[in-house]
């Protein structure tokens, strides 16, 4: 194709061969750079966000790898035009190989009504370089339909008001592919100023364009996600709000609540997880005088758990209320769970409180034995047998008893309250607060020291306490 040239400005002069090696250089390190990057960081394209971040790197390698050709091709020159003999047809699909297969120019000329291409066009529209370039009426033939007033468009301003062309438009090929071709070009004036003919670079952009299309597309599936978690999150907050007793200041039971418990209690949850878990804390005034002491959780997170924590929670107070004690409790839970279509594993103590003899009886399913305080020391009660619930069907629990002192002070708790440490290594932290626990005035006192105890660094997981102080 015959060199373009403008009446009103002079041709560029191309930059020297060794500026374009160093920009050559250049480009190839940071591709390098950014494959390896991408390399590093593969993780599990299931999720949303690691799938946009590969379509990222992956529209950043493509572009890098058109910009290392055309650098090349602008150091190299065109390619030579083929003759005009017979070659076999592009196979169909996605050209990888070279710039050839991306990049073309051509010029029509308004005087003579001719049209010149490289040979690089002819591999873009998929035809044959025997036959005759298309004209600028025919031009449109090979364009999509829907596209095809953007490109007159463009061609009639270019023509007439002399702008840039600079757009682009779908073609289809003969074996049927449609490709995305973007088109840069500019009117060529005649000596008089008059448009004499019109010039352009065609690049295949097709790949581009896919690679920015799955950008999008995870980026959207990426807000999708994030609007399903904080739908999820306020969902499983609302749930437990709904179900769990209020934890600020002391418990308040209907009916004024047990005269000879002083209760307080506190939910703390997680620092690090955006989803809400399944523990739970209850006390519940039985109909026969004695009192609901119960902490738990269900395995996991999210909606499903926290319906699941209710759930439980539920049969609980409706069993406890019907006179069940606590190792047939545990026992009747373990079939619930058992029988739920979704699995599910779940741990929990549960007590009931006599206030005329003082005696607590509890049960206990996987879950950390409630810590007794009396007079400046502290223990752990003993457990009694209890695997955890939906572990293995027909599991048997046994139950405890314990007398109680006026004075004495009660913790339940679910595992993770001391962050960073199971359930066996949080009891002597927990069991030095004996002589602090002996001074504070109210249960609501004794929970916010074991609060301000355990720390507010980073817990991976929620967590409960419960505290019942013997009044008389």
């Amino acid at each position: 194709m015959p060199p373009h040239l403008s009446a009103d400005r002079p041709a560029a002069q191309p930059p020297g061969r060794g500026s374009v090696d160093a920009l050559i250089s250049q480009t190839r390190r940071l591709k390098g750079e950014v494959d390896a990057v991408r390399r590093d960081t593969q993780s599990d394209d299931a999720h949303p966000r690691e799938r946009w971040q590969r379509a990222l790197y992956d529209l950043a390698l493509h572009q890098l790898d058109d910009l290392d050709e055309h650098l090349a091709q602008l150091r190299d020159g065109p390619a030579p035009t083929p003759p005009p003999a017979p070659v076999e047809p592009a196979p169909p699909g996605p050209r990888h190989d070279s710039l050839l297969s991306r990049v073309g120019s051509a010029e029509w000329n308004l005087l003579t009504d001719e049209a010149s291409w490289s040979g690089e066009l002819y591999q873009i529209l998929g035809r044959e370089p025997a036959t005759a370039p298309l004209t600028l009426d025919e031009l449109p033939s090979v364009v999509v339909d829907e596209d095809r007033p953007a490109l007159t468009a463009m061609v009639t301003g270019c023509l007439i008001d002399a702008k840039p062309i600079d757009g682009e438009f779908r073609i289809v090929r003969p074996d049927g592919e449609v490709r995305t071709v973007h088109m840069m070009g500019e009117p060529v004036l005649d000596t008089d100023g008059s448009t004499a003919s019109m010039w352009a670079v065609l690049r295949d952009v097709s790949e581009l364009r896919r690679c920015r299309r799955a950008v999008s597309e995870t980026r959207d599936s990426l807000r999708r996600h994030r609007h399903e978690e904080q739908t999820e999150h306020r969902l499983a907050v609302e749930l437990q709000e709904a179900v769990l007793p209020p934890w600020r200041g002391s418990l308040r039971l209907p009916h004024s609540g047990p005269e000879t418990l002083d209760l307080a209690a506190r939910h703390l949850p997680s620092s690090t997880s955006a989803l809400i878990g399944g523990d739970w804390y209850d006390v519940l005034e039985l109909t026969d005088g004695e009192t609901l002491l119960s902490v738990g959780g269900l395995t996991g997170h999210g909606v499903a758990v926290a319906s699941g924590m209710a759930t439980l929670l539920g049969a609980v107070r409706g069993m406890a209320m019907a006179g069940t004690q606590p190792g047939q409790l545990m026992s009747w839970l373990n079939q619930l769970l058992d029988a739920t279509v979704q699995p599910a594993l779940g741990s929990a103590v549960c007590c009931r409180y006599r206030p005329e003899v003082r005696t607590l009886t509890w049960a206990q399913a996987g879950h950390p034995a409630p810590l007794l305080f009396r007079d400046g020391t502290g223990r752990r009660l003993d457990s009694p047998d209890g695997a955890l619930l939906g572990a293995t069907s027909g599991a048997v629990y046994a139950q405890a008893e314990e007398t109680l002192e006026v004075g004495d002070l009660l913790v339940l708790h679910t595992d993770g309250l001391v962050p960073g440490h199971s359930a066996a290594d949080s009891v002597p932290h927990l069991l030095d607060l004996a002589p602090r626990l002996s001074e504070a005035g109210t249960a609501q006192d004794c929970v916010r020291l074991v609060v301000e105890a355990v720390g507010d660094s980073e817990r991976t997981d929620s967590a409960c306490v419960l505290v019942a102080r013997v009044t008389s």
